[in-house]
């Protein structure tokens, strides 16, 4: 039981995805990665399920028999050794790339996110411009190739609002209104980037609210911008994955999902809804931002 409960659940989930990915590709079977394993097809199920933390050793043999490149086997051991983590941290910079966080491949399975952005526009609803302007100021020194790249990942990423199979998730976003009025140098830029909030607001799926600064502190202040991330159902019975929430800062990103931490952001999601402004209203109040500063 230790196994099961010790470490974070979520790299241990995100894993086993990637490895169950992996071995269907190479056309490997549960068997076959059991015996290179030398172990029960019982614990390669385990794995692959996200129920035990993974022995870096067990993942470069889980590579080398499935014909991995080593790019992939890199980031494979080092989830790996973030499985066996009692509480952690996951560091861009390491081992893991950016362009594979974590965050990513939760986000892709989520069926409902509720976020909350006290400093900038989330990357699910930025334009091409907002995006690299964002990019060229975190690393000014990165050539322009490198940045596109980025920019590429994140305006892909927006894709899942509109996709049809499986059904594109309920995104509900409260927006500080500092966030709104906060320009970057390109002014019509930043009305372009006014105008896909309200674009992307008339999905069904979407909820856009703004937060007035005349509403006061919420209790949002103490966490700053947080995403809680919500799984479907499997097959009517319990979800495939527990709630969690994901707070990001400059060096990293950590990942809750015990039931108390969940609840604490829940408490802090209703505070937010009871002093952001209705959708037709947060409208509204983004067309005047767009009227008095950017036309």
């Amino acid at each position: 039981m230790t196994d099961e409960t010790s470490g974070s659940t979520v790299p241990r989930r995100q894993l086993g995805r990637l490895l169950t990915q992996l071995r269907e590709e190479a056309s490997v079977t549960l068997d076959a990665a059991a015996e290179a394993l030398d172990c029960s097809r019982q614990k390669v199920w385990r794995i692959e399920k996200g129920l035990v933390p993974v022995r870096v050793v067990d993942a470069r043999v889980m590579c080398d028999r499935y014909r991995v490149p080593e790019e992939m086997t890199t980031i494979v051991t080092g989830l790996a050794k973030e499985t066996r983590a009692k509480g952690w941290w996951h560091s861009y910079g390491d081992v893991v790339p950016s362009w594979f966080s974590l965050y990513v491949g939760l986000e892709s399975s989520a069926s409902l996110m509720r976020r909350y952005d006290s400093e900038l526009i989330p990357g699910l609803l930025q334009t091409r411009e907002y995006a690299t302007e964002l990019f060229r100021r975190k690393n000014p020194t990165m050539t322009a190739e490198e940045r596109e790249k980025l920019v590429a990942v994140r305006l892909q990423r927006q894709h899942i609002l509109v996709r049809r199979l499986p059904s594109a998730p309920t995104l509900k976003v409260v927006l500080s209104e500092a966030v709104l009025r906060r320009t970057i140098p390109d002014r019509r830029a930043m009305a372009e980037q006014l105008r896909h909030l309200l674009d992307v607001a008339a999905l069904p799926n979407v909820s856009l609210r703004v937060l007035p600064l005349a509403a006061g502190p919420p209790l949002a202040s103490e966490t700053g911008t947080f995403v809680l991330l919500g799984f479907p159902q499997a097959f009517g019975r319990a979800s495939t994955e527990p709630s969690t929430v994901y707070l990001e800062n400059i060096t990293g990103a950590l990942y809750l999902d015990k039931p108390a931490e969940v609840a604490a952001f829940e408490h802090v999601w209703h505070d937010l809804e009871a002093l952001a402004l209705g959708e037709a209203q947060s409208g509204k109040s983004i067309q005047v931002i767009i009227e008095e500063h950017h036309d």
